[in-house]
């Protein structure tokens, strides 16, 4: 008996030696075989490995997703501060442009008229607040309907602000409501002028003698078009489009878009075929006003 569980003990003792040597013969193929394949990656052409990239991850695209996900939710919310809206945004942008523009006004008369004093831009003008009634926009008709009529001073012709930015004009009225010709309906006309700078402008010397005047006329499509503009003229995309002074209606030229694109005619290349975008999202006015020259006491 004791020979019998000798013989067990000498064979159990070779076994756990060859399995021993077993384990470190196979670690070491496995190292080899990892070194092989490292330099394969390394020196593999680079179309094979971004096959083997994107292999794998679609593979593992549900863990990789996952693991996105965990990293993302463990970051710390950090709430931005100093921040306006985009309506606020473009409302600061269209005031300042009309400053720039009243700025190069006033320099231009300080330097006819030295030393005499002159009214400022907006005295003996009022400004009626109206609400928006209805909007359309489609390609024949641009119009607004306003919930103020005659009986607030209104009358046609009369230049309508949204965001501080020329939009339109009274095309007709009643006692208590008036219809808005936008500045992008087919029949819209009026007088224009394109400044050179964009609404990120400061006003210099140089901006004080530049500004092109021509007929803007409207698209039908949320935009407008100025031809007949020669090509000798350098006018470039950002450019502020002004509505020009009228008589009666306006006293000094008020921001209403800007270049959005400019191209040469089809037609005639010597000419400009310009593309011009509202100042503001039309679309999106709850609120107009009126400006009212020289308003009856």
């Amino acid at each position: 008996m004791r020979k019998v569980l000798g013989v067990i003990r000498n064979v159990q003792s070779k076994n756990t030696i060859m399995a021993g040597k077993q384990i470190r013969v196979s670690r070491r193929i496995l190292f080899t075989w990892f070194m092989l394949a490292g330099f394969i990656f390394l020196f593999a052409p680079e179309n094979w490995t971004s096959k083997l990239q994107l292999a794998f991850a679609r593979i593992f695209r549900q863990p990789l997703s996952v693991g996105r996900t965990l990293s993302l939710s463990t970051l710390t919310y950090r709430p931005v501060k100093d921040v306006v809206s985009r309506n606020r945004y473009d409302k600061l942008q269209n005031r300042l442009a009309n400053v720039i523009e009243w700025l190069r006004q006033e320099h231009q008369k300080v330097e006819k008229l030295s030393g005499l004093r002159d009214r400022s831009v907006w005295k003996g003008v009022d400004f009626v607040l109206a609400d928006v009634i209805t909007t359309s926009v489609s390609g024949s008709h641009s119009r607004l309907i306003i919930n103020r009529g005659e009986s607030d001073g209104l009358a046609k012709g009369q230049f309508v602000l949204g965001d501080y930015s020329i939009i339109g004009t009274i095309s007709d009225i009643d006692s208590r409501t008036a219809q808005v010709k936008l500045i992008t309906d087919p029949a819209s006309k009026i007088a224009v002028k394109i400044a050179e700078g964009s609404h990120f402008a400061t006003y210099s010397k140089r901006q004080s003698q530049s500004g092109v005047g021509m007929i803007m006329q409207g698209n039908g499509n949320n935009s407008a078009r100025i031809k007949i503009l020669p090509t000798k003229y350098k006018i470039k995309m950002g450019y502020v489009v002004y509505a020009q002074k009228t008589p009666g209606f306006l006293d000094t030229p008020t921001i209403a878009g800007t270049v959005a694109q400019c191209k040469r005619d089809d037609e005639n290349p010597l000419l400009w075929d310009i593309t011009v975008k509202p100042a503001c999202d039309i679309e999106k006015l709850n609120d107009v006003a009126v400006i009212i020259m020289n308003p009856q006491e």
